[in-house]
């Protein structure tokens, strides 16, 4: 099993940045078995969107909504996730999820990812 916790969430105005963080947690062996890990978001009264992902190779995919403003890293030493959020907006707001799985063959699909973090609040005013 495999156990995510965000953090770094927060009230920001519009324009403001933030730095969210998802630490993986668990035996060795399933840390270090995932192979994609992605953020997810979600709205009151929305459904769970997917906002990017990395695989063990390093390669990204955004949603368009957040392309040239997020950046998705990852420190594999630290087995830890990162979302960099530059120029927020208010329809940035919402609940932040990160989400792990096995498999490098990843994508914005949330069904896809089995492990999942409790989430972190974003809100960005206006």
């Amino acid at each position: 099993q495999v156990q995510l916790v965000e953090s770094g969430g927060g009230s920001v105005q519009a324009g403001g940045s933030l730095r969210l963080s998802c630490a993986a947690y668990g035996p060795t062996y399933s840390v270090t078995s995932i192979n994609c890990m992605g953020w997810f978001r979600q709205a009151p009264g929305k459904e769970r969107e997917g906002v990017a992902r990395i695989n063990i190779f390093g390669i990204t995919n955004y949603a368009d909504s957040v392309k040239g403003r997020f950046t998705i890293s990852q420190d594999n030493a630290k087995n830890t996730l990162y979302l960099q959020m530059n120029s927020l907006k208010p329809e940035d707001s919402g609940m932040y999820y990160c989400a792990a799985r096995w498999s490098a063959a990843c994508s914005l699909d949330s069904t896809s990812f089995p492990y999942w973090g409790q989430g972190t609040q974003v809100t960005v005013s206006s």
